[in-house]
């Protein structure tokens, strides 16, 4: 059975022409010896593929050895299946056990044969892929059945590694086509055009709900909006150039689906002051009790999306990962406005008679919302002033 053997360094000298060499080695093979320098990787591979019909050289995959090689005579088309294993036995060390089709195994049983009786390194044989030597076993005995064992103290995974570079580096594999679909560029334009349409229209409606119900309250949630849409477009923006983050069809719907979510956390906001209100309490009491109750609602649902599209993100693939990466940076945004910028406003606009005292336009008018009245205080009954005490005279 073939045997690897250790590698002999790469700056070992180069071929003499005399000796049991002479006559043997083509002069265009010395050359080639002496001009390659295997620990330059950019010489390991040649510029070109090389001939396996003729004498080449060739470098280890990691560089450490240097191979004058012949011509090849199996190639790796005749083998039909590499295994790594443990003997039969069940001691030793792993090897790689091959197998060949009927013309490799005549042709092997040759080479094998030639290969026994030659004094090394001349005795081995080079298994080669992509112009780069993987192992140069040597030969110990011919081998005329078609299967072979590589020894040579392997350990599981480097015969484990040897063998997948033998199956899948041989085996021929086929692609056939089935079918073949010509899609217009104009089609993926369409479908983001799309899209784009059904989130501008998503945002018109959520828009004029919150002018109908909340009237005034409406204008500052469309206000808010537009300042989360803006800052989402120029994250988006700046994303582009520096991570290299492309708007497609699934991160639109994520936009979507965010609006949703910014849109609750308005709606959130704004009951709990319309509650406060309603329990009689004036606006700007309302507006502080109100928010004091409505963050944590606000954090703790942003939250739980924030999680699940950060989950989202880490699991899934292609388009679902765009999904789930606007998904939550939307919810960063709607968090940040929110807190920012729809609180603050509200507290200001707190300060007009408009809103403050409840115009029915405002949204807040307490006669609509059905605020308690509470009893005006009753004034009591003053004592008469003490007269000062007459004097003697």
């Amino acid at each position: 059975s073939p045997t690897g053997r250790p590698p002999q360094p790469a700056s070992a000298p180069p071929i003499p022409p005399q000796a049991q060499y002479e006559g043997q080695v083509p002069p265009e093979l010395m050359r080639q010896w002496n001009t390659i320098d295997c620990t330059d990787q950019e010489q390991r591979k040649p510029k070109t593929p090389a001939d396996p019909t003729k004498p080449v050289v060739l470098c280890s995959q990691d560089g450490t050895v240097k191979y004058a090689l012949g011509p090849a005579i199996v190639e790796g088309t005749h083998l039909t299946g590499a295994e790594a294993g443990i003997p039969q036995q069940g001691a030793g060390a792993w090897q790689v056990n091959l197998t060949f089709d009927g013309e490799g195994t005549k042709k092997f049983a040759e080479a094998t044969k030639k290969l026994r009786d030659q004094p090394s390194p001349q005795n081995e044989f080079a298994i080669v892929l992509d112009d780069q030597v993987v192992s140069a076993p040597y030969v110990q005995e011919a081998i005329p059945g078609g299967q072979a064992q590589i020894t040579g103290n392997f350990t599981q995974k480097e015969a484990q590694d040897l063998a997948n570079v033998l199956k899948y580096g041989a085996l021929p594999l086929q692609f056939t086509t089935q079918e073949v679909n010509t899609v217009s560029p104009t089609l993926g334009g369409d479908q983001l055009k799309g899209g784009l349409i059904a989130m501008i229209l998503g945002l018109a409606l959520t828009v004029l709900y919150s002018l109908l119900y909340y009237r005034g309250l409406g204008v500052v949630a469309m206000v808010s909006l537009a300042v989360a849409a803006a800052l989402t477009y120029a994250v988006v923006v700046l994303l582009g150039p520096a991570m290299g983050f492309a708007l497609s069809l699934a991160g639109i719907a994520g936009l979507v689906i965010a609006i949703g979510i910014t849109a609750d956390s308005f709606i959130v906001f704004f009951e709990r002051i319309r509650d406060e209100i309603r329990e009689g309490r004036t606006l700007r009491v309302a507006i502080e009790y109100g928010w004091t109750r409505a963050r944590r609602t606000i954090l703790v649902a942003d939250f739980v999306s924030f999680l699940a599209a950060a989950v989202l993100y880490l699991m899934a693939t292609g388009g679902v990962k765009g999904f789930a990466f606007t998904l939550g940076l939307t919810t960063l945004v709607d968090v940040a406005v929110v807190f920012l910028f729809t609180k603050p406003l509200v507290t200001l606009l707190a300060r007009y008679k408009f809103f403050a005292q409840g115009h029915p336009l405002s949204g807040l008018d307490p006669k609509r919302l059905g605020a308690k009245q509470r009893p005006a205080p009753t004034p009591g009954r003053r004592r008469p002033a003490a007269k000062p005490a007459a004097k003697e005279a």
